[in-house]
C-alpha cells in the first residue's frame, strides 16, 4: 500500500483508505478477520460503496461486544454495521447475541482442518519424525503449540508435567512450539525466561525443549504422543483440531462454548478446569499409563475431525454465505 501524509497509524490508515476507495467499486464482498481499529475505515467505505460486509469472530474477549464497546462509539458502530457475522464457536456467538447483535445475522462455522496434511502417523513414521526434528526417541513426548503468553498458560503445563517426572511410568519429554521473542508485542514479558529457569531449577532442562514457529508444524503433531492446551481463553483453537486430526489425545482447558464444543471429555479427549495443575497432571498421567486409553481417545478425535471439521465442509459453508450476500 502507498503511504500518505503523516506517520505511524495515520499513515497506515491513509494507505488502507487509499486502497479501499480504489478497489471497493469492483469487489463483491468484504470479509474482515476479527475486530480491530481498521474496521472503522473498512465499514465506512463498505457502506459508502454498498458492498456487503462480513465480520469473522475468532478470538474470545477481543472479538466480543464488551471489548469492542470499550474502544468507543465509532468502534462499536463499525462492529455492529456488518451484514453478517461468522463465529468460530458457540461461545462467541452467544457473546455477540448477548451484546446486542441480532441472532439472525450470525452463523457458527468452526475452523477447518486439512485431513490429508494433518493425519495420524504410524509408529515407524513417528520415530522418523522424531529423528528428523531432533526429538527424544526414548520417552513419550508431550506437545504444546502456541505463542508463549500468559493467556496460553504454558507454566501450568510445565508445572503439571514436572510433578510426574519422578515416576518411571509417567516420565516424558515436553516440547513447546511457539514464538518466544520478548520484543513481539503479543508477549510483552519474559515468560520464556521463567519457564527455562523453572526447568533448570528442577533439573529437568534436558527434557524440556523450546521450538520457534514452523511451517512444518504437522511433523511435531505426528511425532508426539499427546497435545496439552492449558489456555485460559480460546475461540476455536486450530492447534486442538490439528492435533485431533493427527489422532492425538488432547488434554485442554474446559472453556465453555469453545473447547467443550469440540471435546467430549473421556470420549475424544480430556477437559480440565482452567489453571488446575493437579488436574492436568492427572489427565496426562492417565494417558501415559494407559496406551489403550490414549489410542482410543486419539482414534475418536480423528473421527470427530472427519465428521465435523473437514476443511472441505467449512469452505462450502463459507461459499454458501458469500453467494447469499452477493446474489443480485
Amino acid at each position: 500500500m502507498r503511504a500518505g501524509p503523516g506517520s505511524g497509524r495515520l499513515a497506515v490508515a491513509w494507505a488502507l483508505f487509499d486502497v479501499l476507495r480504489r478497489v471497493l467499486p469492483v469487489v463483491d464482498l468484504v470479509h474482515v478477520q476479527g475486530h480491530s481499529s481498521k474496521n472503522v475505515i473498512v465499514a465506512a467505505l463498505a457502506k459508502l460503496f454498498r458492498v456487503p460486509l462480513i465480520v469473522h469472530l475468532q478470538t474470545s474477549r477481543h472479538d466480543e461486544p464488551p471489548a469492542v464497546r470499550g474502544q468507543g462509539p465509532l468502534a462499536w458502530w463499525s462492529f455492529a454495521a456488518a451484514d453478517r457475522y461468522i463465529s468460530v464457536s458457540p461461545g462467541l456467538e452467544a457473546s455477540a447475541v448477548g451484546g446486542g447483535i441480532p441472532a439472525a445475522r450470525i452463523k457458527v462455522i468452526p475452523n477447518g482442518v486439512d485431513g490429508s496434511r494433518f493425519t495420524p502417523a504410524a509408529a515407524a513414521e513417528r520415530r522418523a519424525f522424531r529423528a528428523e526434528l531432533g526429538l527424544s526417541a526414548d520417552l513419550p513426548l508431550v506437545l504444546f503449540v502456541g505463542v508463549i503468553t500468559p493467556d496460553k498458560q504454558p507454566h501450568v503445563l510445565l508445572d503439571a508435567w514436572a510433578t510426574m517426572q519422578n515416576d518411571p511410568a509417567t516420565q516424558s519429554t515436553v516440547v513447546f512450539v511457539g514464538a518466544t521473542n520478548p520484543d513481539l508485542f503479543e508477549l510483552g514479558d519474559r515468560l520464556i525466561d521463567d519457564l527455562q529457569a523453572t526447568a533448570a531449577r528442577l533439573e529437568l532442562a534436558d527434557r524440556v525443549q523450546f521450538v520457534q514457529p514452523t511451517q512444518g508444524i504437522e511433523k511435531y503433531f505426528r511425532a508426539a504422543d499427546m497435545l496439552v492446551m492449558p489456555s485460559m481463553r480460546e475461540g476455536c483453537p486450530n492447534v486442538v483440531l490439528e492435533a485431533m486430526a493427527c489422532g492425538l489425545p488432547v488434554v485442554a482447558s474446559r472453556l465453555t462454548g469453545a473447547t467443550d464444543a469440540i471435546i467430549e471429555g473421556g470420549t475424544n479427549g480430556m477437559l480440565v478446569e482452567v489453571g488446575d495443575t493437579a488436574g492436568f497432571a492427572g489427565a496426562m498421567a492417565a494417558l501415559l499409563r494407559d496406551p489403550e486409553l490414549s489410542a482410543r481417545l486419539g482414534a475418536a478425535a480423528r473421527r470427530t475431525i472427519e465428521e465435523r471439521f473437514r476443511i472441505e465442509w467449512v469452505a462450502a459453508q463459507w461459499l454458501a454465505i458469500y453467494q447469499v450476500l452477493t446474489r443480485p
